[in-house]
This record gives structure tokens, C-alpha cells and sequence, in this order.
């Protein structure tokens, strides 16, 4: 409510006036705060600081111009799911099991039916973090198996207020239930049930109720002289988009742009409340998304992904380049850009690295520590690998992007009005068959071609020159590469969230059906 935000607002005011008499309250210096902050199919054109044009998220280029702003950085596919499981990991997707081998180079994910979820053999980044005593907190969207044993208080984390799946609904009960809303272990409610999202009107207070949660647990945290670890997963930009009615009807874009203000807002509260406590200098803030903004849901529920081409679901630079900001006063310096290729893996090593600890070495860890490049702005020499499922489809090393294979969507999905790339089809590139290309990769140069429209004639120096460096850095990826057990090839009706922990106390318990389990169908 707007009684709420003002109430928020007044507390920062509160806290930055008596802020000068906690000066000399011990700090966390040892041991700085964490808070990721990660946007749901928020695409790189979505942010003015990247030319948006609208220029509607003032309080996210205010961080960029505080901190540092990444035009170069990845997700690790371009799907919900898969990037969620990486980012908490460090790992791809084809090693942490969060693939498909059902057919080739499918994305998958982890709807209401899915049986698999994130393994216990996998270690996530709170797990870690704990051996330095940090709190764990995740609120949004978890997206890494909705049983159980997958849930985020069983990997790590100490606290949860959101729910396991996409706001998709409302379902009538029978054939499927609405997906549940938990605080911490129990579920408290289920989305269009106790938490309203009416898709006429776009209205929702989920974002609103995000950001209390979080200032919150900030507040409590820092109270408690506990270091933290808060991760921000708010979904509102996920189609079906919503806003709090404060925001509804603001934007210039539409509904989506409402969207983004909120979420704009809500990063601009967050780094206030940081700033009101004195604990901006300890509190490491990295904000980014999830996958490129989902362009075949058509321009009312769906962002931008600015000059690249394509977007969510394809390997094409629309798909898995993203919005990415590093800030944290007093130690990144203010209004850089940083030229370095970089993955939300990187988020797994670097929050390990600023809390003194070290990544697991018992496996291949994919990300890097971004330590040097924060706080010098050095460059580490490193390559961008574009999986889609089972299959590598492209790669990046320096400005040079080679694509294996290429395919945007199926005739038979195109035909049915399902278009990934709306708009910029590109002969030979965005095919709607899988082609492959290893004997003779497209070959692009980003610097030029940001929208992979002109490939390199393969003919010229340029092209041989730069397929030789590639081809180097695929043969050593392939030849250490052993991929996990797939974790999303087996879906039952009977595992959605018919009875989550907790429905018996609010009689929100649902029968469900007898267990027949399939091999699920990726169709993309």
C-alpha cells in the first residue's frame, strides 16, 4: 500500500538521522554483506544507462554510475531454471544436471510437473557461505525443484519468502494447482488465491511485499551484527507482468515498463536502506538477470533486449546477454565500465572471494573470481560458452563469436505464431531447423556486429585467425567437459504442488492423482 512505502521511506529518513550515532558500531569489514539482486527475463535494453528509451530507471543508473556497469555479461542459458541453478553453483547447466537429454539442444526447465530439481550432490553458495556465519536469505522466485528435498532451507539458505515456481494460473484445482507462496518451510497462501495477481488490470503487490521482506531482513541482520547473504529474485517482468497499483499505468512502455519502475524502485530502497544503516562500505550489491527479455510474448508482456538479436530461449546474443551493475562504495570505484567478459557463474567465486572463502575443489567450478576486475578494472582473459540443453551452440572468445549450431524455433511453432526473434530474421543464422556448423563456423564479431547480422566470410585472414583461437579453447572445454545426470528429462502430474508442508494449517490441501510418470517434452 502507499501507506507502507511511505512508512519505508520515512524509516530511511530515520535511520540516516541517526546514523552518525552508530558510527562507532563494530562493522562486518571481515566478512562484507552480499545481496544479488536477479530480474526475471529482463532484457540489456531494459536499463537507460544501456539507451532505453524512455530513461525510466533512474535509481539503476544512479548504482551504474556509483559502481560499475558490465555491457559484456552472461546468464549461463538462456532459461529461467538452468541460469537460477548456475548462478547458486558456478557450474553450466550440462554439469550441474539442470539439461534435458529427452531430444537435442532443448532448453528445460522446472515446471509444476517436473520430478527432478537441484541434486545434493550439487554445493550452492549459501552452504558455503555459512562457514563464515552468514544468514542466507531468498525471497522471489527459486525456480530449482518445487519437491521437498528441493526446496532452498534444504541447500542452504535459512530463510525464504516467495514461492518455487513461475506466477503462471490461475488453475482451477483439479487438473492443476496454483503455485504456492512459503515463508521459510511452510507455505502461507497460493498465488491468485491469498496472493492476488489480476492479469486484466496487471495489478499485483508481490514486488511491494518483496521489498519489505528484504529491508527487513536487512534490518534484522544488521541489528544482529550477522553478516548476510540476501538474494533478491523478484519475478514481476515475467510474463504474466504485474505492478503495485502506485506503479500501474506510469510507463511510457505499458504495463511491462510499470514492471521495471517498481523493480527500479525497489533497487533504489534497497541501496537507500543500505546507505540509512552505515553499511553501504560492507555490503557487496550485484544486479543483473536471469535470461535475455522474452520477445516472442509480444511487446506488451515482454522487455527489450536493445541491439542484439533474438531473444529468451535462443543462444543468439539476445538470449544471454544481460544487464549487469557491481556496486559497493568504497571499494569498486564509481562510474567505471568494465570491458570483461563475464557469467552469472562469476557471482558463484566472487561472493566466495569477498567473504574470504575459497570455491569447492572437488569439481570444476565454471565461474570466476571478478575480484580484480571490481577493484582494479583489470581484464581476465576467459571464454563465453552458449548452451542450449545437451548441445554447446556457440562461443566467445574476445570479440569473436563462433556458432556450431544455430536454430531459433521449429517451422511447426513458427507457424503457430511462435516467433523468437519478432522482427529480425536473419537468412542462414536464425533457422527454424537445427543447422550445424562445426565443419565451418559463423563467425561474428561483437564489437561491429552486435546483432550477429553480418557473419565473417570465411575465406579472409580475419576469419582463420580467430577460428584457430576458438578452435583451441572448444577442444580443451569438450575434452575436460563430463556432464552430470540430467536432472529435467522425467515429469507426473502427481508431484506438482497438490499438498506443500503446511497446506493442513490453512486446509489448502489437494488430491493428487495416481503417479504415471513421462519423459517430458521440450518442444524448443
Amino acid at each position: 500500500s502507499a501507506m507502507d512505502v511511505c512508512l519505508i521511506q520515512t524509516l530511511i529518513l530515520f535511520c540516516s538521522l541517526i546514523c552518525c550515532f552508530w558510527a562507532d558500531t563494530p562493522s562486518n569489514k571481515s566478512t562484507p554483506n552480499i545481496i544479488i539482486i536477479l530480474m526475471d527475463d529482463m532484457g540489456w535494453g531494459d536499463l537507460g544507462v544501456f539507451g532505453q528509451p524512455s530513461k525510466e530507471t533512474p535509481n539503476l543508473d544512479s548504482m551504474a554510475a556509483q559502481g560499475m556497469l558490465f555491457p559484456n555479461f552472461y546468464t549461463a542459458n538462456p532459461l529461467c531454471s538452468p541460469s537460477r541453478a548456475s548462478l547458486l553453483t558456478g557450474r553450466l547447466p550440462v554439469r550441474n544436471g539442470f539439461y534435458t537429454t529427452n531430444a537435442h539442444a532443448r532448453n528445460a526447465y522446472t515446471p509444476q510437473e517436473i520430478v527432478g530439481g537441484i541434486s545434493r550432490d550439487e554445493i550452492l553458495l549459501p552452504q558455503i557461505l555459512k562457514k563464515k556465519g552468514y544468514v542466507n536469505k531468498i525471497i522471489g522466485k527459486w525456480h530449482l525443484g518445487h519437491r521437498a528435498h528441493h526446496l532452498p532451507l534444504e541447500h542452504g539458505f535459512d530463510e525464504w519468502f516467495g514461492a518455487p515456481n513461475c506466477h503462471f494460473g490461475p488453475y482451477n484445482s483439479s487438473d492443476r494447482p496454483n503455485v504456492p507462496v512459503y515463508n521459510n518451510s511452510q507455505m502461507v497462501g497460493r498465488y491468485y488465491e491469498e496472493f492476488g495477481i489480476d492479469k486484466k488490470t496487471g495489478e499485483s503487490n508481490l514486488t511491494q511485499i518483496y521489498l519489505e521482506e528484504g529491508l527487513d531482513f536487512i534490518f534484522h541482520q544488521n541489528m544482529a551484527q550477522r553478516p548476510f547473504f540476501l538474494y533478491w529474485a523478484a519475478d514481476a517482468t515475467h510474463a504474466p507482468v504485474y505492478a503495485s497499483k502506485r506503479f500501474l499505468g506510469k510507463s511510457q512502455r505499458g504495463r511491462y515498463g510499470d514492471a521495471v519502475m517498481e523493480l527500479d524502485y525497489s533497487v533504489g530502497q534497497m541501496l537507500a536502506w543500505l546507505r540509512a544503516l552505515g553499511i553501504d562500505k560492507d555490503t557487496f550489491v550485484f544486479f543483473t538477470s536471469d535470461n535475455g527479455a522474452a520477445v516472442m510474448s509480444g511487446p506488451k508482456q515482454s522487455g527489450s533486449n536493445g541491439p542484439f538479436l533474438c531473444g529468451k530461449e535462443t543462444t543468439f546474443e539476445g538470449g544471454m546477454r544481460e544487464p549487469a551493475i557491481a556496486w559497493w562504495p568504497g571499494h569498486i570505484p564509481a562510474g567505471t565500465v568494465s570491458q570483461q567478459l563475464g557469467t552469472v557463474m562469476d557471482l558463484f567465486s566472487t561472493s566466495l572471494s569477498v567473504a574470504g572463502l575459497s570455491v569447492p575443489d572437488d569439481r570444476l567450478i565454471d565461474g570466476l573470481d571478478l575480484s580484480p576486475v571490481l577493484h582494479n578494472n583489470t581484464l581476465i582473459n576467459r571464454p563465453i560458452f552458449y548452451y542450449r540443453g545437451n548441445e554447446m551452440m556457440a562461443v566467445r572468445v574476445g570479440p569473436y563469436k563462433a556458432h556450431y549450431w544455430t536454430w531459433s524455433n521449429s517451422w511447426e511453432e513458427f507457424n503457430r505464431g511462435i516467433n523468437f526473434c519478432p522482427g529480425q530474421e536473419v537468412a542462414g543464422v536464425t533457422t527454424h531447423t537445427q543447422q550445424e556448423h562445426t565443419m565451418q563456423p559463423l563467425i561474428f564479431h561483437l564489437g561491429r556486429d552486435p546483432g550477429e547480422k553480418y557473419s565473417i566470410s570465411a575465406v579472409t585472414k580475419e576469419y582463420q585467425d580467430a577460428l584457430s583461437r576458438i578452435t583451441a579453447v572448444v577442444e580443451k572445454h569438450k575434452k575436460g567437459l563430463v556432464p552430470g545426470v540430467p536432472q529435467l528429462n522425467m515429469c507426473d502430474m502427481a508431484v506438482m504442488n497438490w499438498a506443500p508442508p503446511g497446506c493442513e494449517k490453512l486446509g489448502k490441501c489437494l488430491k493428487a492423482p495416481k503417479s504415471q510418470p513421462w519423459k517430458c517434452d521440450w518442444p524448443h
